[in-house]
C-alpha cells in the first residue's frame, strides 16, 4: 500500500503548457443505428467515457499528438484507431462497430474499480446489457440476474456461486452499488431492487467472488454494480406501459379466487442535455393483484439525475424515492389453519390468523459524485450518499417498524505512471443508524483505506492490493479487518484470443444491526438478540480460462473456485429447560464452498441465431463450532443450469430461457418448518417487435410458461405462470 501511495504522489505533477483537446463523435452499428453504452477510451490513461442514447460521446483533456482511441460494445467487435491532435484542437472520430456475438466484454469496472479496456479481469465477471434487459422483457433488474451463469435469486436475495443461501430480510453477502455507490440497507443490509426503474439502467456487472479488497463489508460473495444511463444531449422523452395476467393454480382444489390476477404499470421519463449540463426526471406506478392469497402490491417511484461538466471536471448527482404498500402472504397454510378443503397444505392460501397482514415501505437515496481529470495520467474522484429505508409491518399479532439511514463518503485517486501501470488509492467512511421496535436504536460506523496497483508485463497483467476496515457499533471498541487480494491474467495473441486468469482474495461481512439486535417472533418462537456477533470472513480462490473462438461460432468461459469461510452466521435453535425454545443468530459455521462455473455462447448464424448455456456445480461442507459432524450448507443447489436462445428476423425477435436448479439438500431450521421442496424447472418464452429506427417497441413475456409449482424457501410459493405485454415508446 505504501508503494502505491508513493507512486501516486510522484505522478501528481504540473500539467504541460500545451493546450489539451477534445475527441468527440458517435458510435453506430453497420445500419447506422446508435449504440448506447459503448465504451470509448484512450488506453493507458484516465480518459474514458460511454456513449449516450444517441451513440454520442465526448472525451476532454486529450493530450496533443498521436492518440490511440478504443471503442467497443458488448456483442460488437472492438475498433482501435489513431488520430492526430494539435494543441487545443477538437477532433471528431465516428465509429462503426460490426456485430460480433463472440467478442469478449469490452470493459471490466467492478473487479478493479478502474476500467481495463480490452483486457480481461483476474476474476469472473458477468454482464447484463441494456439490450439484454429489453430483449428479456423483464420488469425489474433482479429478474435478469437469474440468467447469468452461477447466479440464483432466492426470494430477492442474490446467491452467487453458493455464497449467500437465504436468511429472511436480515442480511446480504452480496454488495449492490449504483454507479459505484453502495446501496445495501443501513439497518438490515438487504437490497432494494425496485428503487430504480428498469428504464434508468444501462448495464449490470456481476463480480463473482470476494470483492472486499476494494469494496469492504457485504462484498463477501460478490458485487453487483448497476450503471445508470447518462443524460444525452438534446430533448428526449420515454414512455413504458405494461399489462399482464397471472396463471391459475394447476389444480382446482388450490384455487382461491374466481377471476385471474392482473398486473400493470407505467413509467415516464423526460430529459434535456447539452455538452455542459443535463438533467432527467422520471416516475412510475404499478399494481399487482399477486398470484397467491393476500399478495397485492402497489408501487410508486420517482427519480432524477443531473450532470454538469466544465473543462476537466464533471459533477453527477442523482436521487430516487419509492413507496410500496404490499400484502404479506407469509407462509402457506397447513391443515385447519384456513379453508384447507381437506388438503394437508394449501400453497396459494395463508393462515387465517394473519389475514390483513401488510407492509408499508418508503425508501430513497441521494448521491453526488465529482471527478476531476487533472491530466491524462492522474484523476481524483469524491462522492457522498444517503440511503434511507422506512418500513411498517402491520399484523394481527404485532405491528413492527424500522427506520434506517446510511450515510457514506469516499475519495479515490487514480494514476497511470506509464501506459502499462495503474495505481489507485482511496478511503471510504460509512455511518449507519437504526430506530426500530424490533432492532432498537443503534449505530454502526465503518472507516476504510485501500490501495491497488497493477502492472502489465508482455502478455501478463498482475494486480495486487488490500483494504483495511475499522468497524464500531454504538461507538464501542474497534474491530479491524484486513482484506488482501492478488490476481493475474495471461492473454493470448490478438484481442479475441484465449486468456487465463487466477486470483485469491479475502472476503468479509460485518453483521448488520438487525442481526445483532433483532427481537421478534418467527415460526411461533421468540427471536433473541446477539450483540456479540463477529464478522464473517473467508478466503476465495479462482482459476479460469476463456477460450479463443471454437469452430468459429462458439466461445467457452470456465472457472474452478474454492472458498474457505469461518464464523458464518446462521439461526440456531436454543433449547431452554424445561420446555422453552428460542432462536438466535450465531457465528457457528465453518464452511467450504467449491465448484465449477462455465458459460458458453454460440452464434451459428451471427446476425440471427444466438444461444447461451450456463452451468454451476457446487459442493458445500458445513461444520458447526465444536461439532465434528458435517453436512451441506442450506439453500445451495448442487446443480444450476441456464439455457437461452434468441432468433431474429427483421423487426421480429423470439427467444426462450430455461432454468434448472437441483433440490437443495438442506434448509435452515429443518424440523421446525415444512420441509417440502422440489427442483426448479422454469421455462420462459418471449418475443419482441421493433422496426428499424422506429420509436415504438413491443415485448411479450410468458414467464414459467409451463406453470411449474415450486418453492425456493420453506412454505413460500414461487411465481406461477405470468404473461406480460410491454410497449415502449422513446423519442
Amino acid at each position: 500500500m505504501h508503494r502505491a501511495i508513493a507512486t501516486v504522489l510522484l505522478v501528481v505533477a504540473p500539467l504541460t503548457a500545451a493546450a489539451q483537446g477534445i475527441v468527440r463523435g458517435t458510435v453506430r452499428d453497420q445500419d447506422g443505428t446508435p449504440i448506447s453504452g459503448a465504451s470509448i477510451a484512450i488506453p493507458g490513461t484516465t480518459l474514458s467515457t460511454r456513449s449516450d442514447l444517441q451513440g454520442v460521446y465526448r472525451i476532454a483533456v486529450v493530450p496533443p499528438g498521436q492518440v490511440r482511441v478504443y471503442a467497443a460494445a458488448l456483442g460488437f467487435g472492438p475498433v482501435d484507431t489513431v488520430v492526430a491532435l494539435t494543441g487545443g484542437d477538437s477532433t471528431t472520430v465516428d465509429f462503426r462497430l460490426v456485430p460480433a456475438p463472440l467478442a469478449l466484454p469490452p470493459v471490466d469496472v467492478v473487479s478493479d474499480r478502474v476500467p481495463h479496456f480490452g483486457d480481461r479481469p483476474a476474476t469472473s465477471v458477468g454482464q447484463v446489457t441494456e439490450r439484454e434487459l429489453g430483449r428479456r422483457a423483464v420488469n425489474t433488474v433482479d429478474e435478469a440476474l437469474e440468467h447469468v451463469a452461477g447466479v440464483q435469486m432466492v426470494n430477492g436475495q442474490t446467491n452467487i456461486r453458493g455464497s449467500t443461501g437465504y436468511v429472511q430480510g436480515l442480511n446480504s453477502r452480496v454488495l449492490m452499488t449504483v454507479d459505484g455507490v453502495p446501496m445495501n440497507q443501513g439497518d438490515r443490509g438487504g437490497i432494494n431492487w425496485d428503487l430504480l426503474s428498469l428504464d434508468e439502467i444501462e448495464s449490470v456487472e456481476i463480480l463473482k467472488g470476494a470483492g472486499s479488497s476494494l469494496y469492504g463489508s457485504a462484498a463477501f460473495g460478490g458485487v453487483i454494480n448497476v450503471t445508470t444511463r447518462d443524460v444525452p444531449t438534446g430533448f428526449h422523452t420515454g414512455l413504458r406501459l405494461t399489462g399482464g395476467v397471472y396463471g391459475d393454480p394447476p389444480h382446482q382444489i388450490w384455487r382461491f379466487r374466481d377471476s385471474p390476477g392482473m398486473l400493470g404499470g407505467g413509467d415516464f421519463s423526460a430529459s434535456y442535455g447539452t455538452d455542459i449540463f443535463g438533467g432527467r426526471i422520471s416516475g412510475g406506478d404499478r399494481h399487482s393483484d399477486g398470484y397467491r392469497q393476500q399478495d397485492q402490491d402497489d408501487h410508486l417511484h420517482f427519480a432524477a439525475r443531473g450532470r454538469w461538466q466544465h473543462a476537466n471536471t464533471r459533477v453527477d448527482f442523482s436521487g430516487a424515492w419509492a413507496a410500496d404498500r404490499y400484502d404479506v402472504p407469509l407462509s402457506w397454510c397447513s391443515r385447519a389453519e384456513c379453508d384447507d378443503k381437506g388438503q394437508v397444505f394449501q400453497p396459494f392460501m395463508v393462515d387465517t390468523t394473519e389475514r390483513g397482514a401488510r407492509t408499508d415501505s418508503r425508501k430513497g437515496f441521494l448521491s453526488a459524485r465529482v471527478r476531476t481529470t487533472v491530466s491524462p495520467r492522474f484523476a481524483w474522484t469524491a462522492r457522498g450518499s444517503w440511503l434511507r429505508t422506512h418500513f411498517v409491518d402491520v399484523r394481527r399479532s404485532a405491528t413492527e417498524f424500522g427506520i434506517g439511514d446510511r450515510f457514506g463518503a469516499a475519495g479515490q485517486i487514480e494514476a497511470h505512471p506509464d501506459p502499462a501501470r495503474t495505481v489507485i488509492v482511496g478511503t471510504e467512511a460509512t455511518y449507519s443508524t437504526v430506530t426500530s421496535d424490533i432492532f432498537g436504536s443503534h449505530s454502526q460506523s465503518e472507516f476504510a483505506a485501500y490501495g491497488q496497483s497493477e502492472q502489465r508485463v508482455g502478455p501478463v497483467r498482475v494486480s495486487g492490493g488490500a483494504r483495511l476496515d475499522f468497524l464500531a457499533v454504538d461507538g464501542g471498541s474497534l474491530t479491524a479487518v484486513v482484506s488482501p487480494r492478488i490476481g493475474a491474467t495471461l492473454s493470448g495473441s490478438g484481442g479475441g484470443g484465449a486468456t487465463w486468469r487466477a486470483s485469491i482474495g479475502r472476503g468479509f461481512r460485518s453483521p448488520t444491526m438487525a442481526e445483532r439486535f433483532v427481537r421478534t417472533t418467527a415460526l411461533g418462537f421468540d427471536v433473541v438478540p446477539n450483540p456479540t456477533l463477529r464478522p464473517e470472513v473467508s478466503w476465495s480462490f479462482e482459476i479460469g480460462h476463456t477460450t479463443a473462438p471454437l469452430f468459429r461460432f462458439m466461445r467457452l468461459d470456465a472457472a474452478v473456485f474454492w472458498t474457505e469461510a469461518r464464523d458464518l452466521i446462521e439461526p440456531q435453535v436454543l433449547q431452554i429447560p424445561p420446555d422453552t425454545v428460542r432462536i438466535q443468530l450465531q457465528n457457528v459455521v465453518r464452511a467450504r464452498i467449491a465448484g465449477f462455473d462455465a458459460s458458453v455462447i454460440a452464434a451459428p448464424i451471427p446476425d440471427r441465431l444466438i444461444a447461451t448455456l450456463g452451468y454451476n456445480y457446487l459442493s458445500t461442507r458445513r461444520q458447526l463450532a465444536g461439532d465434528s459432524a458435517e453436512g451441506p450448507l442450506a439453500f445451495r443447489p448442487r446443480h444450476l443450469l441456464q439455457l437461452g436462445a434468441d432468433y431474429k428476423v427483421g423487426a421480429l425477435g423470439v427467444g426462450a430461457d430455461f432454468r434448472f436448479a437441483s433440490r437443495p439438500e438442506r434448509i435452515e431450521l429443518e424440523g421446525f418448518v415444512d420441509p417440502r421442496r422440489v427442483p426448479v424447472k422454469v421455462l420462459d418464452v418471449r418475443a419482441n417487435w421493433k422496426p428499424a429506427n422506429g420509436p415504438v417497441e413491443f415485448r411479450l413475456l410468458a414467464a414459467n410458461v409451463l406453470n411449474y409449482i415450486y418453492n425456493l424457501v420453506p412454505e413460500t410459493l414461487a411465481p406461477v405462470r405470468t404473461v406480460t405485454l410491454t410497449a415502449v415508446w422513446t423519442h
